[in-house]
This record gives structure tokens, C-alpha cells and sequence, in this order.
């Protein structure tokens, strides 16, 4: 899975909605590899990796969750509810 984020997922969880999503994947034991797409505001369509969030999405806003079966996930509340919702199952080498 690939978590698609702006500059990084620093911040409180509480005022930085990239850094919301990546902790409530992490708190569900998930790994997401974090894909940086830069840009902000008005910024947005010079960036290409916010260019690849609105190709998938239809908007440049990110968090953007792409699970490994391409499903889309979007906006740092959809992917906090999807996160609590479908927690990474423990493997036998898990602690």
C-alpha cells in the first residue's frame, strides 16, 4: 500500500492531516510505503506527484491511500475509519 502524502507526515496528528492518516495506519499495524508529492494550494499542478494524485483521484488533495488492489482511498477521515476498520492481521513472526 502507498500512502500518498505533501512533504511528509511531521505534525501532530491532530493539525496535519497527512500525519493523521500515516498514524492511524500505523496504529493498525500497517507499513504503508509514503510516497512525498510536494506542492500546496495553488502550486498543486506543477508538481507531478500531485499531478498523479488528481489523474487518480480527480483532485489534487492528499492524504491519498492506493491499496495494493488499486483501490482509492481519500481524505485523512476515510482513511483514519478505513484504517480502524481493517487492521493488519498478525503473522506467526509478529510481535
Amino acid at each position: 500500500m502507498k500512502l500518498c502524502v505533501c512533504y511528509g507526515t511531521f505534525g501532530t496528528p491532530a493539525s496535519h492531516p497527512c500525519a493523521k492518516a500515516h498514524r492511524a495506519l500505523l496504529d493498525a499495524g500497517h507499513s504503508p510505503e509514503v510516497v512525498k508529492t510536494f506542492g500546496c494550494f495553488r502550486t498543486d499542478p506543477l508538481w507531478p506527484g500531485r499531478r498523479t494524485v488528481k489523474h487518480l483521484t480527480g483532485n489534487y488533495k492528499v492524504p491519498t491511500l492506493v491499496l495494493d488492489d488499486g483501490t482509492l482511498i481519500d481524505e485523512s477521515d476515510n482513511i483514519v475509519s478505513w484504517a480502524e476498520s481493517n487492521r493488519a492481521a498478525l503473522t506467526p513472526d509478529s510481535s
